[in-house]
């Protein structure tokens, strides 16, 4: 176990579903001492209220939409050594927290940012990026395995995704925290130039994982569709202003983005996710959002104070045990009964479920405290496998155990 404390930021806005499915991962967190912090609208607050733990949890009421202010809050109230920020649209594997703070043992790391796997709980989202001054990421090379500390060369920093991230507070709260000039996009990307400016080293925790579902939002459908780009156009805007000093070149990333964008307009509207009017009324707002951007105040950011409130220790659920329970399909409510009763005695538990098809596997985190694979013995989990191989039970779970060895 690590010897640094964390305070867990969960920023929430409209989601108050996804908030407690956030809040019930995070409550069985294993290995590590922490505190919980939500900073929520009054339909959050409300849902935290009435969860079981819910007096374990530090409540910060905030219903503006602007994820750097309201992040900033969580910092104020964050009394840990370190300070780690998820989605409340993603749920963190068991050992998530462990393995992201380990890293910080080390005198020159400021910061740390794990892998993100995506809707089907096995594909991942984002490994390891680093960006440049236009906020162009590219791939990054690092042991998947264990940790590897960062320094990149000057004009780039070491990219860390917001639901998946951690920084030391007192480096975190003397530069300010979190600049509310990005009310949502490229928000952690600048507090990562900032970082790699002030000379610090990153941390990239392969095993630091969780699961990002991509929850609907006022900027976003359920199936993922663009409805709004106003606030993607403003802080593009604002981080070219901020870091890139070569002017001639902010016309051509905007352009470059631009199209970009339209393209993923129009295969929404080929999808039959919009119609020809969306695209142009969306593209307009990208233009107002790049002309907003323009014009927002770029302020130096205050240190923030020292928490008035103490260390509040959350008494994680998990308890007990690693168990691994598993069967074929029409043994599957049974089986998910037995996980249930295990988790609810503090066990930390996974339940693998085969049927006899070629049918492609997921994962998903049940409310219960369970995490959940199904998907065919002879189908692919890996999206890189094959769509079709043989396999015996017993070595199909040993390979799929495998997989997950260390997240749990």
């Amino acid at each position: 176990m690590t010897a640094a404390r964390a305070s867990v930021v969960i920023v929430s806005r409209g989601r108050p579903d996804a908030l407690v499915r956030c809040l019930s991962g995070v409550a069985r967190l294993r290995n590590a001492e922490y505190e919980v912090i939500v900073v929520a609208d009054p339909d959050g607050i409300a849902a935290v209220r009435a969860l079981p733990f819910a007096g374990q949890v530090k409540l910060v009421a905030f219903d503006r939409a602007n994820i750097s202010e309201a992040r900033n809050l969580g910092i104020a109230e964050a009394a840990g050594d370190v300070v780690a920020f998820i989605d409340d649209d993603a749920v963190p594997e068991p050992r998530w927290l462990e393995h992201l703070l380990r890293p910080f043992g080390d005198a020159r790391v400021a910061a740390a940012g794990g892998f993100v796997r995506g809707r089907n709980g096995i594909s991942f989202q984002w490994k390891a990026r680093v960006v440049d001054a236009t906020g162009r990421t590219h791939p990054a090379q690092v042991d998947e395995d264990r940790p590897t500390i960062l320094t990149p060369p000057t004009g780039r920093a070491v990219k860390t995704e917001g639901t998946n991230m951690a920084v030391r507070r007192e480096v975190l709260a003397g530069m300010g925290g979190f600049d509310p000039a990005y009310r949502f996009y490229l928000d952690e990307t600048d507090l990562n130039m900032r970082l790699a400016q002030a000379g610090h080293a990153t941390a990239i925790v392969p095993l630091a994982q969780v699961h990002h579902a991509y929850a609907p939002s006022s900027r976003r459908t359920a199936g993922r569709a663009v409805t709004d780009l106003h606030e993607i156009g403003a802080s593009q805007m604002v981080f070219l202003r901020r870091h890139c000093s070569d002017q001639l070149l902010w016309p051509v990333v905007l352009d470059d983005m631009r199209k970009e964008q339209r393209r993923r307009l129009l295969r929404q509207m080929v999808d039959g996710l919009a119609e020809p009017g969306d695209v142009r009324r969306i593209l307009a707002g990208f233009d107002a959002g790049v002309a907003d951007g323009r014009q927002r105040r770029l302020a130096s950011l205050p240190a923030i104070p020292a928490s008035p409130r103490g260390f509040r220790p959350f008494s994680s659920l998990a308890t007990g045990p690693v168990e691994v329970l598993a069967g074929r399909i029409w043994s599957r409510k049974r089986l998910r009964a037995e996980a249930a009763r295990c988790a609810h005695e503090g066990a930390t538990v996974s339940l693998f479920v085969f049927s006899h098809t070629a049918l492609y596997h997921s994962v998903r985190f049940l409310p219960e405290g369970i995490w959940f694979q199904r998907g065919g013995l002879w189908g692919r989990s890996d999206r890189a496998d094959p769509a079709w191989k043989w396999w015996r039970f017993a070595r199909r779970l040993e390979r799929e155990m495998a997989r997950n060895a260390g997240l749990r």
